[in-house]
């Protein structure tokens, strides 16, 4: 078929353009229970006459200790502490534009529908919640290293039947139930499958024929499988004997040293003659109903057309804006001033949060407990 303007069309019998393509990415961070929709921040960014961030308090429990009462010891008073939480919002844009000839030349209209826009920001939603995702576990200053230790679960083994249950206690102790969303790889998924471990939900459709949804449950918690989750690829230890084992080196069969060491992961102390085997590791998140606070805050114009009536013989365009804001549950903001409105690459960036606390020159921090954040690495 000839091709005009990368559409294909066919002058012979003007059919009708191909369906439009299948969205293939599941985008199950933002559809499946983790954002807690809170609009009132939207009002509270409007009241603060606009702007692009807002720092909230959180009150903290109240303590100290308790003295005896035998008449004589005077009862001694304490304040509740207040911790802060700043929050940011990100905004995005995109256009689009068409040409009147490629309608004119195939029949079809193919400016892109609500729908499309809809899901096309879908998509940038869920890049930026696993750009926080990201962040989260890349914390640096010491409250925020000993966060991510605690709550980031590593086996070099695939996952079995005990590791979610064994990480989310390691993390979270008696609080263990506050995450109830795992989001995991469907390799990973497949491995609990061949152990028969996942138990689907079924949908029944209007014809009365049953089949699996993407959602499963395994040990109490809702399992959800999304190829986004981060994968990595690199070379554990191995010996001559094991399955699959590459020795370091030249020459036929073997993988260099330099080709190792450009990986994802490697062996700390691999060398040359050393034998490896090539695996992926796989990025299990476990995160507890709403632990990401939302709010739609959008913009001045959301969507407008535009036209050039003489570029190209005419040209249609549609440009769209949004501005949305994400707040991790107990985790804050702390990125530089001149951070209008974060991309994926600062979110990502963990010197960009910390964890809530009191803003003082020694400041006390919520306690891990409560940040329903954990990160499960296995080798499948």
């Amino acid at each position: 078929m000839p091709k005009f303007d990368k559409k294909y069309w066919n002058d012979a019998i003007f059919q009708k353009y191909m369906k439009k393509v299948q969205n293939l990415r599941e985008d199950s961070l933002v559809k499946s229970g983790v954002l807690n929709v809170n609009n009132s921040l939207k009002t509270r960014l409007v009241d603060g006459v606009g702007g692009n961030t807002l720092e909230e308090p959180i009150k903290g429990l109240i303590d100290g200790d308790v003295v005896n009462y035998d008449g004589t010891t005077d009862i001694p008073t304490t304040s509740r502490n207040t911790y802060i939480q700043k929050k940011i919002v990100a905004g995005r844009a995109k256009g689009w534009e068409e040409k009147d000839f490629s309608t004119d030349i195939s029949g079809e209209d193919y400016m892109p529908v609500a729908q499309e826009v809809a899901e096309y920001y879908q998509d940038i939603d869920m890049d930026d919640i696993l750009a926080i995702l990201k962040g989260i576990f890349s914390m640096k200053d010491t409250e925020g290293a000993k966060f991510v230790t605690k709550h980031t679960f590593e086996a070099n083994t695939e996952m079995g039947a005990t590791t979610i249950n064994n990480a989310v206690q390691k993390a979270f102790g008696d609080k263990k139930k506050n995450v109830s969303l795992a989001f995991m790889h469907s390799a990973v998924a497949t491995q609990l499958e061949n152990l028969q471990l996942l138990t689907y939900l079924k949908y029944t459709d209007s014809n009365g024929i049953q089949s699996n949804l993407e959602i499963a449950q395994l040990n109490g918690k809702t399992v959800i499988v999304d190829d986004d989750m981060p994968v990595e690829s690199g070379y554990v230890a191995a010996t001559a004997d094991t399955e699959g084992a590459i020795q370091v080196g030249t020459g036929t069969g073997k993988v260099t040293l330099a080709d190792v060491k450009k990986a994802d992961f490697y062996p700390e102390n691999v060398a040359a003659d050393d034998y490896v085997v090539a695996k992926n590791k796989y990025t299990t998140y476990v995160l507890g109903r709403g632990a990401i606070e939302f709010c739609d805050i959008g913009a001045k114009v959301p969507s407008e057309v535009n036209r050039d009536p003489a570029k190209d013989g005419g040209i249609d365009k549609l440009y769209t804006r949004q501005r949305k804001l994400y707040a991790p549950a107990y985790i804050s903001w702390k990125g530089t001033s001149s951070i209008i409105s974060p991309m994926p690459a600062d979110f990502s960036n963990g010197d960009n949060w910390e964890i809530v606390n009191d803003g003082e020159t020694s400041p006390s921090y919520i306690n891990d407990k409560l940040i329903p954040f954990e990160r499960i690495i296995t080798l499948g």
